[in-house]
């Protein structure tokens, strides 16, 4: 008896901690054990019956492999449904083909965070009944969502009329800010349809529809989160924080996308990017440099001379020669009138001649709301 408790105690462990095929072979080979042992104790004139030990390899066998079936099953179930909140059908099968790759306690991951916000939300919210304005945010962040999914990215929550997205996780992958800002520049295009179809449906409204998106790369906290009641799989971290304030920033340069250096760096030889500013964020002491995300690979040719006249006042700026620096910005101008960080160049440029910085001017500029 003590030698069939071992027994089952040591089948029981090998079973427990291995895939349906090794298990097996565990089995097989007990069951070819006890034959052995049996026939050698046979010849010594020792009969003995080999029903129990056997009986106990294939009853641990089969209640071990159900048991794991039904967990693994419901484990399944529950990764399908916590997931399929987040990302598209594609992940989560993903997800399921190896559940060990992701932590719902939370890890740490280098991933994309993305933050888009609607343009004048209390100026659409005024103009529509409680009815209209579901519609309209329903219009808008649908195809949002789906561009967020197509692209690999994991919806975090939806803030309103704000989107937060992150890409990298549950599933990582070495590119993800090359996905965050594929997402970015698509939402951006799919305005124009979003605009028609809204005027469709709320003719004579006139309600502007216009989004701003920041994206920051950093290394943050990924997992399910959150009380013992209420969970939610999300990112945390200063990087997060970081992004929010970049989407914030694009108010301020009246661009439509902004990316840290940090994002920049992944996607400089993928995307056309202008640097924008070197600045302090609020809760920041380190400056950044930020950047507009322009186009995939080549823009169009007007945008390659706003870009060369741009950079060229932008590196003037900084060398305190705000004069020529101002003629650059004028010229970008000439080349795209509607170029929101010329003219906010030109009137610092305008205020530095009329009142010269200091000394020790680096050039950052510190952002004083968030």
């Amino acid at each position: 008896m003590v030698a069939i408790a071992i027994l089952g105690v040591l089948i029981s462990v090998a079973i427990a901690h291995t895939s349906a095929v090794p298990g097996f072979l565990i089995v097989f080979g007990s069951l070819a054990a006890l034959v052995v042992i049996d026939q050698l104790i046979f010849k010594k004139g020792i009969i003995a019956t080999g029903t129990l030990p056997a009986g106990l390899v294939i009853f641990l066998y089969v209640f071990l492999f159900f048991y794991k079936y039904l967990t693994e099953e419901r484990k399944k179930k529950y990764l399908k449904s916590t997931f399929s909140k987040y990302v598209s059908p594609a992940i989560v099968e993903e997800i399921l083909k190896d559940p060990e790759n992701i932590e719902l306690g939370g890890k740490r991951v280098r991933l994309a965070v993305f933050f888009s916000d609607l343009r004048n939300f209390t100026t659409i919210s005024e103009k529509l009944q409680a009815t209209e304005l579901s519609d309209v945010l329903n219009l808008y962040l649908t195809p949002m969502t789906n561009i967020v999914f197509e692209n690999k990215g994991t919806l975090d929550k939806n803030i309103g009329d704000a989107v937060m997205a992150f890409f990298g996780a549950p599933i990582h992958f070495n590119d993800n800010s090359t996905w965050a800002c594929r997402c970015a520049i698509l939402s951006i295009k799919k305005l124009d349809s979003i605009r028609e179809e809204i005027d469709r449906k709320f003719p004579g409204k006139n309600i502007p529809i216009a989004i701003g998106i920041g994206i920051n790369t950093a290394d943050v906290s990924a997992g399910n989160m959150g009380s013992d009641i209420v969970r939610s799989y999300t990112v945390m971290g200063d990087g997060v924080n970081l992004a929010s304030r970049l989407e914030g920033i694009t108010k301020e340069y009246g661009v439509q996308i902004v990316i840290s250096q940090f994002t920049y760096a992944d996607v400089k030889d993928t995307f056309t990017c202008r640097e924008l500013d070197l600045v302090r964020v609020k809760g920041k002491l380190e400056p950044i440099r930020i950047y507009e995300l322009i186009s995939e690979r080549q823009p169009e040719a007007q945008w390659v001379q706003v870009i060369q006249h741009f950079s060229e006042g932008y590196k003037l700026y900084h060398q305190k020669d705000f004069a020529a620096a101002k003629v650059c910005f004028q010229k970008a101008l000439e080349v795209r009138p509607e170029d929101a960080p010329s003219e906010l160049y030109i009137e610092r440029c305008d205020d530095f001649m009329a009142e010269p910085p200091p000394i020790d001017w680096d050039g950052v500029k510190v952002m004083k709301t968030k």
